[in-house]
């Protein structure tokens, strides 16, 4: 189905977003702070959750069993899928493809290289799904670890293999949790200590504030400040579209008048004096330029105008 443009200021959008960091900083607890969370903890990690942000959970043991739990009736109450962690999720979706065929796998149980391309696949099958499909917003967590680049170190997330870029190909936001002078801080801007993804308004360095008992609600208000921004882009979009409307249609009316030189003249002081859209002048100019090819107006280099035709000691554009 065909849709306006300006049809996305009544759409609410569903984030994906990766979160990263080292153990023991948070990471589920802010992932918890999306709207309505299921978490799927197949790092067995709620208990870690201070009990009163615990939310609804499933634990699955294998793939199959996870693919079993998200169908659409039994997510009804839900709005965002938390995955903690990414790396454990990835060590199932190893076992199911390598059972799936055995090329997939080692003898050792490892996953071979064509191993690795099935499960980049299907982790982005598996996103596809939980964000095309069942309509949910998407927060995977994954542990950060350090890697050595001559003598800097930077913080990547712990994933094996190809699958990184996997990883952060469908992500709207990926950010990196830090402590910054003992205050809880997320980045979405790269650096030079880790990778990041910023869309919509959303860049730099945002504080975490400390809950101290409050509401858990760090990512509602962000996604609800994105799908804001993005709205606020279609609105001034569309006055952009409607403005550089305006000045073709302009434009191509004056055009259409034009009988002599000092007309296409005249049209031309008109482009010159618009404030002008996006492309709007240019193609004005176009515009202008066909009719005068049209009429056989020439452009006189010299005098710095059009004229009927040109002397012998000038050249034409």
């Amino acid at each position: 189905m065909i849709k306006k443009a300006s049809e996305i200021i009544n759409t609410d959008k569903k984030i994906r977003l990766l979160i990263a960091g080292y153990p023991g900083i948070g990471k589920t607890t802010l992932a918890l702070s999306a709207p309505k969370p299921l978490l799927i903890d197949v790092d067995r990690g709620t208990d870690r959750v201070e009990a009163r942000y615990r939310t609804d959970f499933i634990q699955p043991d294998t793939y199959e069993e996870l693919l079993e739990d998200l169908v659409p009736l039994n997510l009804i109450d839900y709005e965002t899928l938390v995955i903690d962690t990414g790396g454990q999720l990835i060590k199932l979706m190893s076992a199911y493809v390598i059972k799936q065929n055995a090329k997939n796998g080692q003898r050792d149980g490892s996953l071979s290289l064509k191993g690795y391309g099935a499960v980049g696949r299907e982790f982005a099958r598996f996103i596809d799904y939980c964000y095309y499909q069942l309509n949910k917003h998407v927060v995977i967590v994954f542990h950060a670890k350090e890697e050595k680049d001559g003598d800097n170190t930077r913080l990547r997330i712990l994933v094996e293999g190809q699958t990184k870029d996997n990883v952060w190909q469908p992500m709207d936001l990926g950010g990196f949790m830090e402590m910054q002078n003992n205050v809880r801080t997320i980045g979405f801007t790269n650096c030079e200590r880790y990778y990041a993804k910023g869309t919509h308004g959303i860049h730099g360095v945002l504080t975490i504030p400390e809950l101290n008992g409050n509401q858990n609600g760090f990512l509602t208000n962000l996604f609800h400040q994105i799908n804001e921004n993005i709205k606020a882009e279609a609105k001034d979009a569309e006055k952009e579209k409607k403005a550089y409307q305006k000045i073709i249609n302009t434009i191509k009316e004056a055009t259409e008048a034009i009988t002599t030189p000092s007309e296409a003249m005249e049209v031309l002081d008109l482009i010159n004096n618009q404030k002008h859209i996006l492309t709007s002048e240019k193609e004005c100019k176009s515009i202008l330029f066909d009719k005068t090819k049209e009429l056989g107006f020439k452009w006189n280099k010299l005098k710095g105008e059009f004229v009927n035709e040109v002397s012998d000691d000038t050249k034409s554009a």
